[in-house]
């Protein structure tokens, strides 16, 4: 197992669409693997195969328990509900924006194995599904979102909500 290097938007890599994976071998479970280290070592919720320059359709979103999901060849195929919410990229550093994305989200998926199953998600994991399936297809959350944000502004934002609170 390794940490990647995580691409930053700008990289042609990050607008590509992903082929799908036909191979469910050694090499898979390498970069499902690799996957998970690297998202765990930058402390995300989701990483996609073309973050760290793999053009393949693979990624890991982290559940409501707070496990790792492996999604290869992932589909959504069922949502529902709307959330609008602050939502960031491990692609793009420093910066957050409003979002809106479905409350619920269900996706068909294959396993390291080839084995095919469906997993589903609310609020912060079915944003979680969309933005790193979005990632597969070459689109990053900023294409969704007026405004970029960065930590700063956001700090400051919170500071004057907190004063206007009685």
């Amino acid at each position: 197992m390794a940490i990647r290097k995580i691409l930053v938007d700008g990289d042609p890599a990050l607008r590509k669409k992903c082929h799908p994976v036909t191979n469910f071998d050694e090499k898979l479970a390498d970069l499902l693997d690799d996957l998970k280290e690297t998202l765990a070592q930058a402390n995300g919720l989701g990483l996609a195969a073309p973050q760290v320059g793999i053009l393949r359709r693979a990624v890991i979103v982290v559940d409501e328990a707070g496990e790792m999901l492996e999604l290869v060849n992932p589909e959504i195929v069922d949502q529902s509900g709307e959330q609008d919410g602050l939502e960031g990229c491990l692609s793009v550093p420093g910066k957050w924006g409003y979002v809106k994305r479905p409350d619920w989200v269900k996706v068909k998926a294959q396993d390291r194995t080839g084995q095919w199953f469906e997993a589903e998600g609310t609020h912060v994991v079915a944003r979680c599904f969309c933005h790193e399936l979005a990632h597969l297809d070459g689109h990053l959350y900023t294409e969704l979102t007026d405004r970029l944000y960065t930590s700063e502004e956001l700090d400051a934002m919170a500071a004057e909500e907190t004063e206007e609170e009685p």
